[in-house]
Order: structure tokens, then C-alpha cells, then sequence
């Protein structure tokens, strides 16, 4: 292994690139995701409505959504399917009937989390859900990262102005590349990695990495299925691949919870709606820091043969990443 450099690893360093893969293009989208305890999603939903305006239209029992209010279009709802059997019947292998999914939820609202989802709004505007959360917490959400049960989930769904193999193939190496950084910074940041998304396995990293790997769609699209089956990722690409070619990915997953859109589903692990201050930048700030490698083809394309050079441990990587993160 070569002797470090001077430089030190910063991801978020600005990137040498002229021009950005997502900035090229229409205004920048991104959707967002915050799961939450200790308010009933009708309770939620009223709750937004009064401080953001917009009209409430309930949709089912434990599912809600305001139109219109100054943050668009948004939902709160009881996270589980099987509670809204009009949204996601066909996606279930137990199907159940409006009552008795209406009660199955009034059982579960106990236990399982609710989830505000945002429509996609200009990245400029990111920062303002934090008002949005400030609104539920002040109303009674709760949430510190985790239930009982399992995590309570931030999740952002990053537009992409360009929806073709090559750019979502740079966006996944470059968030490869960077997986093991985001991992120990998030982990850091709510004091341990316990409910972290699992990891892609290794060989198929190596076959991303490997600088003669450019498939088409079809074949990217079934690589990716054939070695990630599940959702259960931190870059979680089910739902952009379904958005293209649905038969493909139900064909493979006919029950996996995805949800279709042309976007890019970056999913933490834990949100803490509960707790006074808190925000959703910082992660979303270090998620901007794939994007800066992922427009740098050359830096991308050096971290990327290094990669498929080394053989060692997460932190011996970020040790080794230091002596390719030059400036040009």
C-alpha cells in the first residue's frame, strides 16, 4: 500500500468538475420521508394543515393528505401496507378488505411508526421540512431514532434530471466509494450502527467498480435484482428501476414494498422527530458529497481502480482513499 499523502479525506471537499450532472438540468427535486411515534396520523395531518395551510382529504382510516399547503403536496400515514388495501392491494400476497384493514390498523397504531412523505420540492427549499417536523413535534410526534421494534427512518428520494443507465451507475459507485464514510458518520451520529441498512455484497461492488462495466438498462436492471433482492439498502435503487420497467423488478420481487418514482431512494436509519433542534441537513449534507464525486469522472474513475486493488477493512479504505483525494 502506498504511503498516505499529506491531503486528508474530506468527501465533501468541492469537486474539480466544470459542470454538475444534476444542476445542468430543470430545477433540482428531491421527495423526503420522516418516520414518528406519539400522534395518530389524523392528528398529524391536522396538525400540518393548521401550520401550512392546504386542504385535508382522508384517504383511509390510518392514511391522510393535505393538498396544497406551502411545502405542496403531503401524506401522513400509518407505515404498514396492509392497512391500506387501496393503495397497495395488488402489491400484497394477503389481501384484506377496507374494515378489517381499518381495524388491523387501530391495533397497530400502537406500535408501528407513521411516516410524513413530502412530494418532491426544489432542493432549495430542503431545509424548510425542518419546519414541517418542528410542526408535528410541537403538536406531540415523538421519536428518538428507534422504537422497540425497529427504526423510525429518514429517507430522501433525489430527483435525477437525467434518467439514463450512465448516471445512475456513476451515482451508485460513487455512493459505493463512500458507503463505509456515511455508515461511521451516521453511525456516530446517533451513537451507534444498530439498524443500519444492509450492505451491497462485495462481489457486486467489484463488478461495479470494474472500469469495463457499462451495461445497458436490462442488464443493469437484472444485475442489480440478482444481487440485491431486497430493499434493505442505503441507496436503494428498486423504486427508479420499477419506475422503468415494472414487469422486470415484480417479476423478481412481485411483493417487496416499492414505491415507483423516477428518483433515487437514500434511506437513513433514524429520525428524532422528538427532539428539539433537530435536523435532516446534516445527512442530507453529506449525501452531497456522492453527488460531487459522482460528477468528477476522473476523480470517480481513480477511486474506483483503487478499489478494485484493495483488500481490507472499511477504515483501512478511507485510509487508502486519502492518497487518491487530490485535486484534479
Amino acid at each position: 500500500m502506498n504511503k498516505a499523502s499529506s491531503s486528508t479525506f474530506d468527501p465533501a471537499a468541492p469537486s474539480v468538475a466544470g459542470m454538475s450532472l444534476l444542476s445542468a438540468g430543470p430545477a433540482r427535486q428531491v421527495g423526503v420521508e420522516v418516520e414518528f411515534t406519539g400522534l395518530r396520523a389524523s392528528a398529524a395531518a391536522r396538525a400540518l394543515q393548521a401550520g401550512l395551510g392546504g386542504h385535508l382529504v382522508q384517504e383511509d382510516p390510518h392514511a391522510f393528505s393535505v393538498h396544497g399547503s406551502r411545502l405542496g403536496d403531503l401524506s401522513v400515514q400509518l407505515d404498514v401496507r396492509y392497512v391500506h388495501p387501496q393503495a397497495h392491494n395488488a402489491s400484497l400476497p394477503l389481501r384484506m378488505g377496507r374494515w378489517s384493514a381499518a381495524l388491523l390498523g387501530h391495533v397497530l397504531a400502537g406500535f408501528v411508526p407513521r411516516e410524513l412523505i413530502l412530494s418532491p420540492l426544489p432542493v432549495q427549499r430542503l431545509a424548510e421540512v425542518d419546519g414541517a417536523v418542528a410542526i408535528l413535534r410541537e403538536a406531540g410526534a415523538r421519536g428518538r431514532g428507534r422504537t422497540r421494534f425497529g427504526s423510525l427512518g429518514l429517507h430522501f428520494n433525489i430527483g435525477l434530471f437525467r434518467l439514463d443507465v450512465t448516471t445512475i451507475l456513476a451515482f451508485l459507485r460513487a455512493f459505493l466509494l463512500l458507503e463505509p464514510w456515511l455508515r461511521r458518520e451516521t453511525a456516530g451520529e446517533v451513537g451507534r450502527a444498530m439498524f443500519m441498512p444492509g450492505s451491497f455484497p462485495r462481489t457486486y461492488v467489484r463488478q461495479v467498480m470494474a472500469p469495463d462495466y457499462r451495461p445497458d438498462l436490462v442488464a443493469f436492471t437484472d444485475d442489480y435484482l440478482r444481487a440485491n433482492p431486497t430493499r434493505d439498502r442505503a441507496l436503494d435503487l428498486l423504486p427508479v428501476l420499477q419506475h422503468f420497467d415494472e414487469a422486470r423488478v415484480r417479476a423478481r420481487l412481485p411483493y417487496e414494498k416499492i414505491g415507483s418514482r423516477p428518483a433515487l431512494h437514500y434511506r437513513l436509519p433514524r429520525a428524532f422527530v422528538g427532539e428539539p433542534g433537530w435536523s435532516m441537513m446534516p445527512a442530507w449534507n453529506r449525501w452531497l458529497a456522492v453527488e460531487r464525486l459522482a460528477e468528477d469522472p476522473n476523480r470517480l474513475a481513480a477511486l474506483s481502480s483503487a478499489y478494485l486493488r484493495f483488500d481490507g477493512s472499511e477504515n483501512a479504505w478511507l485510509q487508502l482513499a486519502q492518497v487518491h483525494n487530490g485535486t484534479g
